[in-house]
This record gives C-alpha cells, sequence and structure tokens, in this order.
C-alpha cells in the first residue's frame, strides 16, 4: 500500500442516513459522488457521517435539511445547511466542508512553518 493512498475506500468511510425521508439510490449517489472530493483533499478523514432531513414544519425554503459530522484527527467538523431542495442542500454542505477543511489544513500548515516563540519569566536552569 502506497503511504499516499488512503488505508480504506472513500465509500467504506462514508454513513448517509435520512431522517424523515426515504433514501432513494439518487440521494444516495449524489452524497458519494459529491464528497469524494473531500476525501480526495485530507486523507485522515476517519468517517464521514451525512444525514438528510426532512422537515414538514419548516419553512418552505428551509424544509431539507444537510448535516454532517466530519470525524478526523483532533476535533471533529460539523456543519449544517437548510435550503428548498435535497440536491441543493447537499451541494451548500459539501461546500461548507471543503471550506472547513481547507481552514483547518492551512491553519495547520501556519502553525508548522510560523511557529510562534515563547517567552519564559525565569532562566532555565542549566544541568
Amino acid at each position: 500500500m502506497n503511504k499516499n493512498e488512503p488505508s480504506s475506500s472513500a465509500a467504506d468511510r462514508l454513513i448517509v442516513r435520512g431522517i424523515h425521508i426515504d433514501l432513494t439510490d439518487a440521494l444516495r449517489n449524489a452524497v458519494a459522488e459529491k464528497t469524494t472530493r473531500l476525501f480526495r483533499h485530507e486523507d485522515h478523514i476517519v468517517r464521514l457521517r451525512f444525514d438528510i432531513e426532512h422537515d414538514k414544519t419548516a419553512d418552505v425554503n428551509r424544509r431539507f435539511v444537510a448535516k454532517a459530522e466530519i470525524e478526523i484527527r483532533g476535533p471533529n467538523l460539523i456543519a449544517s445547511v437548510a435550503s428548498e431542495d435535497a440536491y441543493k442542500s447537499i451541494d451548500l454542505l459539501v461546500d461548507k466542508l471543503d471550506g472547513l477543511l481547507r481552514k483547518r489544513s492551512n491553519h495547520r500548515k501556519e502553525k508548522i512553518h510560523h511557529p510562534h516563540g515563547v517567552e519564559l519569566t525565569s532562566e532555565i536552569p542549566k544541568v
């Protein structure tokens, strides 16, 4: 196995659930297709949980809620988006998750390449 190759396939690490909605093959395929770029972007994703919820009591423009949690080294990333269409919610959520992963990656790189100095109030004893 190559060092850059993920340990398991993206399909093994993706969990899709429907809440108050029947998940069709088209919805599952849309989520799987859209989230492949997240797995390409970040190799260290342990699991991605993707929930699509249909809320009949909500406003017409916010009926479909897509929620996701990315289990990754460090704190998990959690996001949600609501819109009038399930596919639109999926697209918007994947864009949001992509932005969160990019922000996290850039923050990590910044910490590695530009460490902050530590000021000590007293001298370190010599041994």
